[in-house]
């Protein structure tokens, strides 16, 4: 507590000493900020949902560069900034709207409250790089009560962007209704696809990978879309991106990536940064999500619907997004005709898994409405990369287990350093804890494939390539 308290003197200090003139220039700590500013403003504003006539919270209002042009629409709004000459100015400069009230108080300040469910925008531009990440996480939780549920809205038009595009970023928060997948979203980044099992996965599908032969299948199969320069292509389950860069990068379409792992999306976003292409990333459950009809000219997912129990409906949506003359292309886990064997049958209930053969797959589509349907049987290609990737695996055991022991070490060496000198014995055995867990890490991915290879070798599992076309 007594860390919090300094920590907002120290920042209530630094604005008194840096807002003693109230400019624009002033506020935003650049001598071009008028430059900055006309760029910026308009930008900002074109990413807001529509509040016009409804009730808006601007946190660090600041002097007013955006409370008048929110005010203007709003039916009521609340200025709220914790210098008293800033937020006076502010008043001076917008108080003739008469739908604005002026709080001079600190938005981390427990004495800052509004009703539960009365807010239905809130705002703040240029705030959270100031807060430390305890008040913002107390910030969020204190919003999300705050402001009303948005129960009409099913689709999004704002456009995001990955944040090469910016030198800052622009969250949206909505608070929404708990949907029953949250349980399966958490088993995802906390069991499937925790971060540490996302960079074993990439280690073995290569850089950018989380898909059955990374890169290399990743050509064949794109070649396949004859893509064109500022065609749109919607990437369903995008991981942590590898794929949807190829396509951005080298054939010019804007990507759309969406996955429900958060852990994926943040990964993609890392992955993003500093290149020069149009992927945009979006955690998003494909079932639930929607979009304009005739939106995209390719829709493209690997290895990630087979935990959708509901295909054909999946597949339907997919050729409503599609525009006349677009391609679906789909590879994910397959099964072979036929009553599985007891033990392929636990393997399936125990992953969650819905699996077809894979003609029914190819039918499903045709029953969608896709014409020009291929489905194939591509279980041969994937024995033969399987045992790739588990040879590659194998070669460089000592090599992957040095690398990820280094990894676990870095990740709790921050948690334990507290206890260097009181329990030095303490960190001499969980250290070698931890590289005995390494081993542990390549057991499993090594099982794992061996496992995948007999399962598929026997025929049991397969792998399907389906392409189809909406004319």
């Amino acid at each position: 507590m007594a860390a919090h308290v300094e920590e907002r003197e120290i920042q209530k200090n630094y604005w008194i000493e840096h807002s003693a003139e109230l400019t624009v220039e002033a506020m935003m700590l650049d001598s071009k900020a008028s430059v900055l500013d006309k760029e910026e403003r308009p930008e900002v504003l074109s990413l807001l949902p529509s509040y016009e006539g409804k009730s808006v919270l601007e946190l660090g209002a600041g002097i007013g560069r955006f409370t008048g042009k929110l005010a203007q629409k709003a039916g009521q709004l609340v200025a709220v900034d914790f210098i008293e000459s800033v937020i006076k100015k502010n008043e001076s400069i917008n108080g003739h709207y008469k739908n604005v009230k002026f709080m001079c108080t600190d938005m981390t300040s427990p004495d800052l409250t509004f009703s539960e469910g009365s807010v239905d925008l809130i705002f703040s531009n240029w705030l959270l790089m100031y807060l430390s990440d305890n008040e913002v996480e107390n910030l969020a939780k204190r919003m999300v009560k705050w402001l009303k549920i948005d129960i009409k809205r099913k689709y999004n038009p704002t456009r995001y962007r990955e944040p090469r595009f910016y030198t800052k970023i622009c969250w949206i928060w909505q608070k929404v209704r708990s949907q029953d997948d949250k349980g399966f979203q958490q088993f995802l980044d906390n069991v499937q696809y925790e971060s540490n099992g996302i960079l074993l996965y990439e280690r073995v599908f290569g850089q950018g990978y989380v898909s059955t032969g990374g890169i290399e299948t990743t050509k064949e199969f794109v070649a396949k879309l004859d893509l064109k320069p500022g065609q749109k292509v919607l990437d369903v389950g995008c991981g942590i991106g590898g794929g949807d860069f190829y396509m951005a990068e080298n054939f010019g379409v804007e990507v759309v990536g969406i996955d429900l792992s958060i852990n994926m999306i943040l990964f993609a976003l890392e992955c993003a940064t500093g290149l020069k292409c149009t992927v945009k990333f979006e955690v998003a459950d494909c079932t639930k999500k929607t979009y304009p009809d005739n939106t995209f000219d390719v829709i493209y997912s690997r290895d990630t619907i087979l935990y959708i129990q509901d295909k054909p409906a999946l597949f339907r949506s997919f050729f409503k997004w599609l525009k006349p003359g677009g391609k679906v292309l789909i590879s994910y886990y397959c099964k072979s005709a036929g009553s599985p064997s007891p033990e392929f049958a636990e393997y399936i209930k125990q992953r969650g898994y819905d699996l077809h053969y894979v003609e029914a797959y190819g039918q499903m589509l045709r029953d969608a409405g896709f014409d020009d349907v291929i489905a194939e049987d591509r279980t041969d290609q994937f024995n033969q990369v399987l045992q790739r990737e588990l040879n590659a695996v194998e070669k460089g055991k000592d090599e992957f287990i040095q690398d990820f022991s280094e990894l676990r070490l870095s990740l709790i060496c921050f948690d334990l350093i507290y206890l260097i000198y009181s329990k030095l014995e303490l960190i001499i055995c969980t250290l070698f804890l931890f590289i005995v867990y390494n081993q542990e890490d390549y057991n499993v991915i090594v099982g794992g494939w061996k496992a995948k290879l007999i399962r598929s070798s026997s025929g049991e599992q397969r792998w399907g390539l389906f392409i189809a076309k909406k004319n």
